[in-house]
């Protein structure tokens, strides 16, 4: 990866071209997880010694992320597929603005920021387009933790009033919206600097949540959970080193799958076992007429009797983020098709673009309704949303003729070799200056 290509401007020019009709077929792996990998960069402030994350995957937001830690204090680099840290010896806390804006994990970041040099000045999350990000679950736990705010339409700044953060109480949930992963993180972040025990009430147990708390357990934090109802976390002065793995990515590998699957192709994910995908998902993706099957320590994905339709919500546990995707492969199953979206307040900015391929697509508020089977065609299209884009990817290898994607450098920031990947299956796709 080109060190200097998170820096391009987000209106990237560059355009996929893909022609659809070609049936995937093969083996291939999948990358390190990206939104695991994201709050392990931000747990790594933390660590007062060396660490290691093994397994990164090569993406813009690992560089971006990257960048902040260095510009902050804690000396970075990224060697092949590591992602090694070493002590700050001297804190600069506040999150580059062109940097901040970026990503979604600001506010996490922040969190390990303010938990170490006592004060931080972060800007509001950037990344994805496709909703206003709210931060008032993370901003609660840095009050919690002992933090005065000061916070403006764009900036927020926090400052604690003792030596470190205090041990507290917070509640990451919310009645409309659930679990929050990102809080739950945050709050984990004070906490394991707290000299006492914290208590994080109705925390999120997605895998990034699961694998920062056990990168955290290993370096010396207390982690108890208590079911789905507590996690009580015991701070420490010192948090230890050493090497941890970044697990695969099970949104690309559903990504993956689902690609196949629209053109009525096989996959085997050959470093990604069944046990990877969440219950929930993978009762989604068998309703939806997907087999997942174990194979040579991976997982055969196949739809032997073609797409079906789907009721079905978007959780913590069926994800919400292989929700764009799902839905272009629902275009191709006789029917009508319901996902309503839990964890988002909205997102449907791949519902335009896939009408436009020719979809019979709308969006209700947080409900999203398919009618299929549409026949697609080749269109120009484009999205400034990870997901959105990977699936209008997804409904050009389905539809007839060369669709033109623009949004590759939103792609990039969450797939670092999606696009080979296909190619290697047999999709037929090129990219090009516009």
């Amino acid at each position: 990866m080109n060190d200097q290509t998170f820096l391009l401007p987000l209106t990237d020019t560059r355009a996929i071209r893909i022609t659809g009709g070609h049936r995937l077929q093969g083996t291939t792996s999948v990358q390190g997880s990206k939104n695991i990998a994201l709050h392990l960069y931000a747990g790594a402030l933390l660590a007062d010694e060396p660490l290691t994350l093994t397994g990164i995957p090569h993406i813009l937001d690992t560089q971006v992320c990257s960048e902040i830690l260095t510009r902050t204090g804690t000396p970075t680099r990224i060697v092949g597929d590591r992602f090694e840290t070493a002590p700050a010896t001297a804190w600069h806390p506040a999150v580059p603005d062109e940097l901040g804006g970026r990503i979604r994990t600001t506010a996490v970041l922040a969190a390990g920021l303010l938990a170490r040099a006592g004060r931080v000045r972060f800007p509001l999350p950037g990344g994805d387009a496709f909703c206003h990000r709210l931060i008032d679950r993370h901003l609660a736990a840095m009050e919690a933790a002992g933090a005065t705010l000061d916070i403006t339409g764009t900036h927020v700044e926090a400052h604690l009033t003792g030596r470190g953060p205090q041990p507290f109480t917070t509640n990451v949930t919310t009645q409309k919206w659930g679990p929050s992963l990102g809080a739950t993180v945050t709050a984990m972040l004070l906490a394991a600097r707290a000299r006492g025990t914290s208590t994080i009430l109705h925390p999120n147990a997605e895998p990034e949540v699961l694998a920062t708390a056990s990168m955290f357990a290993a370096g010396g934090v207390g982690i108890a959970w208590e079911g789905t109802t507590a996690l009580q976390v015991t701070g420490t002065d010192h948090i230890t080193g050493g090497s941890f793995p970044v697990p695969p990515d099970r949104l690309e590998a559903t990504t993956l799958l689902l690609a196949a699957a629209i053109t009525g192709g096989t996959v085997h994910l050959d470093n990604f076992p069944v046990s990877g995908f969440t219950a929930a998902l993978v009762a989604t993706l068998a309703d939806a007429g997907i087999e997942l099957a174990p194979a040579n320590g991976g997982t055969l994905a196949q739809c032997p009797a073609g797409p079906r339709c789907v009721q079905t919500a978007t959780t913590s546990a069926t994800c919400t983020d292989i929700q764009p995707q799902l839905t272009a492969f629902l275009t191709q199953a006789p029917g009508t098709s319901r996902i309503e979206e839990r964890i988002y307040t909205s997102r449907a900015t791949h519902v335009d673009p896939l009408r436009a391929l020719g979809a019979d697509v709308t969006a209700d508020g947080p409900t999203i309704t398919v009618h299929g089977p549409s026949p697609l065609t080749a269109a120009h299209v484009a999205s400034q949303d990870i997901r959105a884009v990977a699936a209008l990817v997804t409904a050009a290898l389905a539809a007839e003729g060369t669709t033109t994607i623009q949004g590759i450098y939103h792609l990039q920031r969450g797939y670092g070799s999606l696009l080979p990947k296909l190619a290697s299956l047999g999709a037929e796709l090129t990219v090009t200056q516009k």
